[in-house]
Parts: C-alpha cells; structure tokens; sequence
C-alpha cells in the first residue's frame, strides 16, 4: 500500500492514534495518576495533610516527587538512545508502523501494571512507570515521522492541529469517565490506569489499520542493523547543512526543557505548593468563632484544572495555526513563548492558592496546545524531500527528550537542594528566553518566517 497525500481518510485514521495515546499523558502523566502517586507515597497525619513525603528506594531516602522527576528523566534517556538507532533501522527496512505497534503495546502494558502500584512495591511501580513513559514517547518517533508522507506542506499546521485537537478530546473524555466512576461509584482510582491501557491500545487499531508501514518502495536487502546505522549518519550529515532547520533544533531544544516539563510537574507542584483558602467555624470557649484557614489543593480542583488545560488546548492548537498562517510559525512560536515566560514568572510570583492556579491552568492550555502543535509542523516543514521521516523525526524526538531530561533532572534537583518545587520554576523561565533568543537567529523561509 502507498500514502497517498491529502488523503481524508488516511488522514483521519493517523489523528486517531493522538485520540487514541493522548489517554497516557492526561490520565497517568497529568492528573489521576500523580495524586495517586503523591497521596500513596506520602505520610499524613489524622486531618490528611502531609507530614512527611520522603521514601526511600534501594536504601537511599529521597523527596517522592524528587524521585519520580528522577526516573521519568530516566525514561527519556532511554527513548533518545534508541529511536534515532531504531528509526534508522525503520526507514531502511520500511517496518515504521511495526516499530510505532511495539511501542504502543509497551506503553499500553506498562500502564495496566500500575495497577499493582504501591509504597511497598514502589521499584515494581516505579518500573511501569519507566516503560509507560518510553512506550508512549518511543511510538511518537514514528507517528509524527508519518505527517510529511499523509499530508502537503501547505496542510501541515492544519492536520498536525487537528491531530492535538484530537487528542485532547479523547484524553478529556477518558479522564471524565474515570471521574464519574471514582466520585459517583467509589470506583478506586488503580482502575483507571487499566482504563488507559484499554482506550490507548484499542483506538489505535484504527490507525494501524489504515497505515501502510511506510513509503519506501523497495524491499530491503544486506545487514538492516548496519544500514540502518548508514541511513542515520546519512541524515545527520544532511543536517548538518540545513542551516534553517539545525537552528530551529537548537531553539526546539530548549524550549522543550519547560515545555514537556511544566505538565509532567504541574499536578504535583499544586499538590506541594498551592493551599485552598476555605472559612472554618470553631467553638472557642463555647462561642463560635469564624476564621479563614489554608488546607491542601482539593484533587477535585487539580481535576478541574488539567480538564481546562485540555479544552483549551484544543482552542489553543487551532489559535496558534491560524496565527502561523497569517505571521509564519517562527514569529508564531515566538509569541508562544513570550507567554510561556509570562505564565512561569506569574506561577513563581503569585500562584499560591487554587483560584490563581485556575487562572495559570487558563493560560497553559493555550500555550501548550499551540507550541505543541506548531513545533511539529514547523519541523515537517523544514524537512527536505525525503524518504527517511522517521530518521529525521527521530532526531527531532531526541533533541525533545534530552530536553525534557534536563528539565526533569533541573527541577527535580533544584527541589531537592531547596526543599521546595517553586524555586524549580525559575530554571523553566531560563529555558523558555534561551529558546526565544535562539528562534531569532532562524533565517527567513517562506513556508515558516
């Protein structure tokens, strides 16, 4: 089977794996599984605050989200090692879809395993999550390697926008199902990580189904390891020479160190950092007296605020496309993180309480959804003529993950030298000016200035 570009129906099936992963990163990375994590693995006393959040893991104490920071950056090291070598070897042997299902069912696996997650087992827990995070990030190489081959130049922000859109649509819908099944029926939250599983693995059988394994016509032949290596030197050495598109990878860099970042932390930043402030009566000396109290962040309001990230994200995708049409994806981007800065500078400065965390959640999703969407159509099109998507993809996946690693690393560090998660911010507003700083160097181009 070929690709034909432009094809609805092809399209259509490729969005669907985004509604089919985006299950992982809202339901395990965002929201149900890291108050999961946090209340498990923290100590607290009669009135549910926390008392202590130390756990220990092969006989040396650490802050539990310290440690969680700690093996998530693991994860992605592990991503950037492998996918350039595998998507060598993708492209050459024309096996892209066959590499995107392994990763899709290791993901998917490891996150119906979470539901044995607990403070006694926390290395087996701790593992799942290691592979859930490598699955999910390792089948996203070889998805987006896809957009260049479905869909024109021209139709890139679009399609990519409608990808995101898609996701976040389908990840919101899971999450409010898992919602009502907790709240309404007691249903115990480990449930919904097999949810996740379920949903991510079952909807990604219409994307499979549709999507031939690549573009490449002819069969393959000698050592597929070894030409797979020569397939990645070779691209890395065309690299090299496109100026537009290696500074682009510089900015994409370290943008990406507070983009990933922030919503992989923001859950338990709140958890840590943000109090409801409620009025409480008391009786003192039989008379009662009312006063305004700080209590720890209700997880119903963490819920409601990844739920507006969602939705506006959504907007923000299609935002920032239409932006990108009518300024370029570069001055785009740019204004992206302008914002960025903004939000991290507001968070550090005067998010305390969990109606100012609302408004910063505002904020996020719309930034998310468009930087999100915006840096991956940016990238397709900066692309040469070529049948190695995956290779090239492959390169713009690692600068991602080693970004996120030394954002994860940065801020798991920073709190743990600190005692606290909010001077950790300060590190994400470095991130975002060195990207906008390096995003000014890119030369003009007429499909992205």
């Amino acid at each position: 089977m070929t690709l034909q570009k432009g094809d609805k129906k092809l399209i259509n099936a490729w969005t669907f794996y985004d509604w089919a992963n985006s299950s992982y990163p809202l339901v395990i990375t965002s929201a149900i599984f890291p108050i999961f994590y946090v209340n498990v693995t923290s100590t607290k006393d009669a009135a549910g605050e926390i008392i202590s959040d130390v756990v220990t893991l092969f006989g040396r104490n650490f802050k539990n989200t310290e440690l969680y920071d700690y093996v998530v950056a693991l994860s992605f090291i592990i991503v950037s090692l492998s996918s350039p070598i595998l998507s060598g070897i993708a492209d050459y042997s024309g096996k892209k879809k066959r590499f995107m299902q392994f990763f899709c069912f290791l993901g998917s696996i490891s996150c119906a395993s979470l539901f044995f997650f607990s403070k006694e087992n926390l290395a087996f827990g701790l593992t799942s999550v290691l592979f859930a995070s490598v699955g999910f990030w390792g089948s996203l190489v070889f998805y987006n390697a896809y957009l260049p081959e479905i869909a024109e130049p021209q139709d890139h922000d679009k399609v990519s926008a409608k990808g995101f859109a898609m996701g976040y649509i389908g990840g919101a819908i899971l999450l409010i199902i898992n919602l009502i099944l907790i709240k309404a029926f007691q249903m115990p939250a480990k449930y919904s990580f097999v949810s996740v599983a379920l949903w991510w693995v079952g909807f990604a059988q219409i994307t499979f189904l549709k999507l031939p394994n690549s573009s490449r016509k002819q069969a393959p032949d000698g050592n597929i390891i070894f030409k797979g290596f020569k397939e990645l030197r070779h691209v890395w050495n065309e690299l090299k020479n496109i100026k537009q598109l290696k500074r682009y990878l510089a900015a994409f860099f370290i943008y990406s160190m507070g983009v990933q970042t922030v919503m992989l932390v923001a859950v338990m930043f709140a958890k840590k950092e943000v109090v409801d402030i409620v009025e409480v009566s008391e009786s003192v000396n039989g008379v009662i007296v009312k006063s305004m109290k700080e209590l720890p962040i209700q997880d119903t309001a963490l819920i409601i605020s990844i739920l507006l990230i969602q939705f506006l994200g959504i907007a923000g995708s299609y935002l920032f496309s239409f932006i990108s049409r009518k300024i370029g994806n570069i001055k785009a981007i740019g204004i992206s993180l302008f914002i960025w800065i903004a939000v991290c500078f507001g968070v550090y400065q005067f998010v305390h309480t969990s109606n100012s965390f609302y408004v910063a959640a505002c904020f996020v999703g719309l930034v998310m959804g468009g930087i999100q969407s915006l840096s991956r159509s940016t990238y397709s099109k900066l692309l040469p003529e070529t049948e190695d998507n995956a290779s090239y993809f492959s390169f713009y996946d690692v600068c991602e993950k080693i970004g996120i690693v030394i954002g994860m690393f940065a801020f798991g560090y920073i709190e743990g030298i600190t005692g606290g998660m909010r001077n950790s911010i300060l590190a994400l507003i470095v991130f975002f000016v060195a990207g906008f700083l390096i995003l000014l160097t890119i030369p003009k181009s007429k499909n992205v200035s």
